[in-house]
């Protein structure tokens, strides 16, 4: 499975897609890329006159990155009507991200067992400075079929 299947597979919309390009994935981890467009809706809100990303965006940029894509290179010889969910994040935030900026993610897979799959992420802007780091972790669930 290459990198653009991965992408294709990631059960996002275009308004909701934050991954532009995995730069490198395998059992341990995943590396990619993002730039928030400066039109992204949010911006208009977050704060008037001084746009700054959201937090919450910024965590789910690297939930996509680093857990989702993981999980489904991981997943990739299982059941394909398994998905997997954020259950849980514990986030330090170092920098703001403004629009326009490009940051990379970077996840290390904790560990992968009992259907939880757990992950070291960091996002650097363009600078290679740290913005935010942590930890996320995520568990396999079964689409459909309720």
């Amino acid at each position: 499975m290459n990198t653009q299947e991965i992408i294709d597979q990631l059960p996002y919309g275009k308004s909701f897609l934050f991954v532009d390009e995995l730069l490198h994935i395998d059992e341990n981890g995943a590396k990619g890329t993002y730039t928030y467009a400066k039109d992204l809706p949010f911006y208009e809100g977050h704060f008037k006159n001084h746009p700054v990303t959201p937090a919450v965006i910024l965590t789910e940029t690297m939930a996509q990155i680093g857990l989702v894509c993981l999980g489904i290179y991981l997943l990739k010889d299982i059941d394909q009507n398994i998905s997997i969910a954020m259950t849980s994040n514990a986030i330090d935030f170092l920098k703001p991200v403004y629009p326009g900026e490009q940051v990379t993610v970077t996840s290390e897979k904790v560990y992968f067992r009992f259907n939880k799959l757990s992950c070291k992420v960091k996002m650097e802007n363009a600078s290679g400075e740290m913005v935010c780091k942590g930890k996320i972790s995520g568990m396999l669930i079964s689409k459909g079929n309720g």
